[in-house]
């Protein structure tokens, strides 16, 4: 049975796992700030449990393209006050953050898990991690950072070109002492890539779990669903649940998700058919 070891919780992955986002960003591409304040982000929180999220991603910073960096202290205003009380809710908890001092905060309230889309190649990123003794931690590719990757991103083969940096972070993050079983990577669909790149990604995504670890994915109403069906960020809810189905019947073990209620539905159909597999059974 595969499973992924974080502070509080062994997330069994014999099944995908999804996990809602919650933005506490005034300022994020898909939802336009409407869970900016703490209650608000507490009450999406509950929302997204009793629509069958089995996670919760909790970001202060949006990283949609062309999003400037946001200070430090006021990414942990944003975030940490949310983060005190969703510990309360029975489920694991992630910070989708890059800072360092971030995570350490987050780490010292007892969050389970660390996402982040530099893979902790910030300066003191590993660090913090690996002087955890049992955090769960993602490593996401990314081509260049938000405010410009997607001013015409560029690889000569997108799968062995972030096969490649994902298998060179979890030598980096293994090098500091983090045990195997902690890592989830993620291949970062739109973060520095074309519509074609993710496609490739989706389609030949097999080949990323050949480097042995549990995938993350992250389709949820982004832009190259736009661009499949022509419509904009608020009508992408039947191609984002069937892009979450898509990934799980290529072996993606946890979906990062806004519309959980319709993840949940459309992974259920899967199971049913007998789409879905346990690459770890």
């Amino acid at each position: 049975m595969q499973t992924w070891q974080t502070t509080r919780y062994q997330i069994d992955l014999s099944r995908p796992q999804v996990m809602g986002i919650v933005n506490i960003t005034p300022d994020s591409f898909s939802d336009g700030g409407r869970h900016a304040t703490t209650r608000a982000a507490l009450d999406h929180c509950e929302q997204l449990l009793k629509e069958g999220a089995d996670m919760l991603d909790l970001g202060g910073e949006s990283s949609r393209p062309g999003a400037a960096p946001l200070p430090v202290e006021e990414e942990q205003a944003r975030v940490l006050p949310v983060l005190k009380v969703a510990f309360s809710l029975g489920v694991p908890v992630s910070i989708d953050t890059y800072k360092p001092e971030t995570m350490r905060a987050a780490l010292d309230l007892g969050v389970d898990i660390i996402n982040d889309i530099y893979a902790l190649r910030w300066p003191g990123a590993v660090e913090a991690v690996a002087a955890h003794p049992s955090c769960g931690v993602c490593l996401m590719h990314m081509q260049g950072e938000p405010l410009s990757m997607q001013h015409k991103p560029i690889y000569g083969d997108v799968i062995a070109e972030v096969s490649m940096f994902l298998a060179d972070r979890v030598v980096a993050v293994r090098g500091a002492g983090v045990s195997s079983e902690r890592i989830v990577i993620d291949p970062g669909i739109g973060f520095g890539k074309t519509v074609e790149h993710n496609l490739a990604l989706l389609a030949r995504q097999p080949e990323l779990l050949a480097l042995g670890y549990p995938l993350l994915v992250g389709w949820s109403r982004k832009s190259s669903l736009g661009a499949v069906t022509g419509r904009p960020v608020g009508e992408r809810l039947v191609a984002s649940a069937a892009a979450a189905l898509a990934a799980a019947q290529h072996g993606a073990r946890v979906l990062r998700v806004h519309d959980v209620a319709s993840t949940v539905d459309a992974l259920k159909v899967g199971h049913a058919a007998g789409l879905l597999h346990n690459p770890g059974a």
